[in-house]
C-alpha cells in the first residue's frame, strides 16, 4: 500500500511540476514581455563569431532547450525524483518533466493557433457582413 501511494505521489508531481516549467519556458521564449531580450538573444545566436556564445544565446530562444534549464531549477528546488530514490531518479524525473512540459506547451500552442484562426475567420465574416449591409445603401 505504501509503494502504491508513493507511485501516485510521483505521478501527481510529474503532472503538476511541468506546468510552471512550461509556463516559464513559454513566457521567456514567446511572449511580448520578453520580446526585446529575446530579439537580442536571437541576433547574438545568429551573428556571434564564437560557437559557445551562439549556443548560449540560442537557449533563450527555443522553448524546448530552455525548458531543460527551467526543469533543472525546478528539480533542485523541489527535490523531485521519479522511480528511484537516488541520483538516477533525479535524471529520470528531469527528462520526464521536460517531456511533459513540452507536451503542455504543444497543446497550448495548438489552442492559441485555433483561437487565432477563429478570430481571423470572425473578422472576415464581420467584414463581409459589413460590405453586404453597405452595398444596398450605396446603390440608393
Amino acid at each position: 500500500m505504501e509503494n502504491t501511494t508513493d507511485i501516485l505521489h510521483q505521478i501527481f508531481w510529474l503532472l503538476v511540476l511541468p506546468l510552471p516549467v512550461a509556463c516559464i519556458a513559454w513566457t521567456v521564449t514567446h511572449e511580448e514581455v520578453f520580446r526585446e531580450p529575446r530579439e537580442y538573444c536571437v541576433s547574438q545566436s545568429k551573428s556571434s563569431r564564437r560557437l559557445l556564445r551562439r549556443k548560449f544565446f540560442y537557449l533563450f530562444t527555443c522553448e524546448y532547450c530552455f525548458s531543460h534549464y527551467v526543469t533543472l531549477g525546478a528539480i533542485i528546488l523541489t527535490r523531485f525524483h521519479l522511480l528511484l530514490p537516488d541520483w538516477r531518479g533525479y535524471i529520470i524525473s528531469g527528462f520526464a518533466t521536460v517531456w511533459m512540459a513540452n507536451v503542455y506547451m504543444s497543446v497550448f500552442a495548438l489552442i492559441r493557433q485555433d483561437i487565432k484562426k477563429e478570430k481571423t475567420e470572425i473578422a472576415l465574416i464581420e467584414k463581409k457582413v459589413e460590405e453586404i449591409s453597405e452595398a444596398p445603401a450605396s446603390k440608393s
